[in-house]
């Protein structure tokens, strides 16, 4: 892991409490950078996924599938 994580997992948890309005230890959730906005993450908590912003803005990452149609529709 690396040392920023760990620096700021602590911090991230606090944010996603907030949001979740419950208690979220750092154990609980794994952090991966967000390689599309510097100072950004990508938050696993349970089954879902957030994303933490710069500012410290926290919300609920959705996944967007895109709808493939058959040939000739």
């Amino acid at each position: 892991m690396n040392i920023i994580y760990a620096a700021e997992k602590p911090s991230i948890a606090s944010l996603l409490s907030e949001y979740v309005q419950r208690p979220v230890s750092a154990e609980e959730i794994r952090v991966i950078e967000n390689p599309n906005e510097t100072g950004s993450f990508f938050v696993g908590f349970d089954l879902e996924r957030y994303v933490v912003s710069p500012s410290g803005r926290v919300y609920a990452d959705t996944l967007r599938l895109a709808r493939s149609e058959p040939a000739g529709c």
